[in-house]
């Protein structure tokens, strides 16, 4: 049996496998060496089994010795020897075909071509019918250019992919539809191809409607049998949806979807930029953190969609008061970044920190509705401040909480001392937490005691931390450094079971309605909903009755706005657990919140008491907040009773309770239960 040889045979191109005719390459002996596949299915087999059989086992007896004639004068070089012949398939089936032969001297073998008699212009209609069919309905835009880069083709996917009819495009230079970036870059396209270097390019091309056309687009020069070039040949796909989609990733992944700034990753890639640039120059460069005040407030009262759009007419704001080299960011939530880059005096800086804090102190008006917020601007320079990006970011941090601290809506420089403040703050609540652990804190108990009948039922726990160097420390002195380091949420548990079990003591041996007051920070009110069900749960192992204990918040929670934390405490109110309103009347204080909310306690505040005798409306306006609290169901506790004479002018207006000094400061657990035994009948 003949084996084939393992590489294809000089003599034969790939170009002749799908032509519409017979096409055989035989050796000396007449054995096949190659067959298309026409030339196969003439013989009615795969082309893998025409190989190596004899051409002339296929032919008729008498048609054989034509064969061989024919085949003697291809090898004689006879220009274009020609026979007609009957060439029997495998099936029996047979047909007359048309024999052209040429030889190849440097294979030494025979190029046979096969046309059924009379087919051969019906073969190349149907071809030329093929490829049209298969360039018009294809997928893929196919173009063809001349040397000159001029359209001499263009399928009408093509077309439609640029929004022109086929005739709008022929004749025009290619270039008209691209930008210049993509002109030198296609043309670099086809001078590489034209090397042998094969690639692929994005391209993007310019629709009739001015739109991009975003593209995947292969090359293939095209050349003459003398090798001069003609033009190219491009296969188009269209990539625009992949590319607009990539876009988007990549914009989520970089930008924030409500105001379109850089996010984080992009803003501190963009500083990075820029501290090489200052680097680089004799200038320098700002860097300002903003946080919004307040901004809580307006998502409680308004919804966070109003919120939302707050932010966003905030980042717009910021925007009008920089210059357009500058870069802002939002970092998330209501905190906001700008660099202010290439500066060479300070006086720019104080002006556009300046006027971003009036931009955002001006009211905002959201769905009809009123909304105030301010901005605290902590500013840091490089390199006077810092000379590494992380660092720059923490003193521009440091003196945005300066500014708070002094009293927000203002900028503040970073300085040394905000640094050392930082430190200070780091070291406190290192303590803070090493106190928990070493169980620190103490609660003092201030009594409360009943005008009606004179005796002491009730308590306000107040907690003190015993510091090992610094002696007993009030919760000034610590408190506000507890709320920054987070440990406000886990130190107010421990004041409630301390003050629980201390309650559970007092109801077995003084009396069994005795009830104990803890104060409750915002950090530890906002908390999760499930969260309160953890301290009902310790009270029922206790055997304690929920009304054991009353949460005290300050009116300043409701003015910052609680609502979301009253409706959150509802549901635990309704189980038990009673809620008093610290400091009534201070500050802004409001009738309309005993209207508003519902409470069990008001307190009022010592500012009102202290009027009761020194003023002609004191009395008048405790003995208000009284009546209205009683016509809303609440008991009235009067902080801060210092005389007997307030004492006996708050018992005749009607006043329920009172905790001053007149009854007795902040005391021991065992002095309060000595005093509140002697105080009973």
């Amino acid at each position: 049996m003949f084996s084939p040889p393992a590489q294809p045979t000089a003599g034969y191109n790939e170009l002749f496998l799908l032509a519409p005719f017979g096409f055989f390459l035989l050796g000396l002996d007449g054995a096949i060496l190659q067959a298309n596949l026409c030339g196969a299915r003439m013989l009615g087999l795969p082309r893998e089994r025409a190989l190596g059989l004899r051409l002339r086992e296929a032919l008729a007896d008498t048609d054989r010795p034509v064969f061989d004639r024919f085949l003697m004068a291809t090898r004689g070089a006879e220009p274009e020897p020609r026979c007609e012949v009957m060439l029997r398939a495998q099936d029996g089936s047979a047909s007359w075909v048309c024999l052209t032969g040429s030889y190849d001297v440097g294979t030494r073998a025979c190029r046979v071509v096969a046309e059924r008699t009379g087919s051969r212009l019906e073969a190349l209609a149907r071809s030329e019918e093929r490829l049209r069919r298969i360039v018009h309905c294809a997928d893929e835009g196919v173009w063809e250019v001349d040397a000159h880069g001029n359209t001499t083709f263009v399928n009408p996917r093509m077309a439609a992919l640029l929004g022109y009819q086929i005739e709008d495009v022929l004749d025009l230079p290619v270039g008209r539809f691209m930008d210049d970036e993509g002109r030198a870059l296609l043309e670099r396209n086809i001078a590489r191809r034209r090397q042998g270097e094969v690639r692929r390019y994005e391209f993007k091309f310019i629709r009739k409607d001015g739109g991009a056309l975003w593209t995947c687009v292969a090359i293939n020069p095209l050349f003459d049998a003398g090798g001069r070039y003609l033009g190219a040949l491009a296969l188009v796909n269209d990539i625009t949806s992949q590319r607009e989609a990539a876009a988007r990733i990549w914009r989520r992944a970089n930008y924030d979807d409500l105001t379109g700034l850089p996010n984080r990753h992009m803003f501190m890639d963009r500083l990075a930029q820029e501290i090489r640039r200052a680097d680089r120059s004799a200038a320098f460069l700002a860097l300002l953190f903003l946080d919004l005040d307040r901004f809580k407030e307006v998502n409680d009262r308004l919804g966070h969609a109003a919120g939302d759009r707050l932010l966003a007419e905030a980042a717009q704001r910021i925007g009008a008061c920089v210059r357009a080299a500058d870069t802002i960011g939002r970092l998330g939530g209501d905190e906001f970044t700008v660099v202010l880059s290439g500066l060479d005096r300070i006086a720019t800086v104080d002006r556009i920190a300046q006027s971003i804090v009036d931009a955002l102190a001006a009211p905002f008006v959201l769905d009809g509705q009123r909304a105030e917020v301010s901005a605290s601007v902590g500013i840091a320079l490089y390199p006077a401040d810092a000379g590494q990006l992380c660092d720059l970011m923490a003193r521009a941090d440091q003196a945005m909480y300066v500014a708070k601290h002094a009293g927000r809506n203002r900028y503040s420089y970073y300085t040394d001392g905000a640094q050392q403040a930082m430190l200070a703050r780091q070291a406190i609540a290192a303590e803070l937490r090493t106190a928990l652990a070493a169980n620190q804190f103490e609660l003092l108990y201030q009594p409360i005691v009943s005008l009606r009948s004179g005796r002491v039922r009730k308590a306000e726990a107040l907690l003190r931390w015993r510091h090992p160097r610094r002696g007993l420390l009030r919760p000034a002195e610590f408190m506000p450094f507890a709320e920054s380091s987070g440990l406000m949420v886990e130190i107010g548990d421990w004041v409630l079971r301390e003050a629980a079990l201390q309650v559970q003591h007092w109801q077995q041996h003084v009396d069994p309605q005795f009830q104990v007051s803890v104060n409750k920070s915002p950090a530890q009110v906002q908390r999760e909903p499930g969260q309160y069900d953890a301290w009902l749960a310790f009270l029922r192992e206790r055997a304690l009755r929920p009304r054991s204990v009353v949460i005290e918040i300050g009116e300043s929670m409701l003015l910052e706005g609680m609502d979301a934390v009253i409706e959150r405490l509802r549901p635990y109110r309704a189980m038990g657990l009673q809620v008093a309103l610290d400091h009534f009347g201070a500050g802004y204080s409001s009738l309309a919140h005993l209207v508003r909310y519902e409470l069990d306690y008001v307190k009022i505040d010592h500012g009102f008491v202290d009027a009761l005798d020194r003023e002609a409306n004191g009395l008048a306006a405790c003995e208000a907040i009284i009546a209205m609290a009683h016509k809303l169901g609440m008991k009235v506790v009067a902080e801060g009773v210092e005389t007997e004479l307030q004492r006996t002018l708050l018992r005749e207006a009607g006043c329920d309770y009172a905790q001053g000094y007149v009854v007795g400061g902040p005391m021991s657990a065992d002095e309060l239960e000595r005093l509140a035994l002697a105080a009973s009948p």
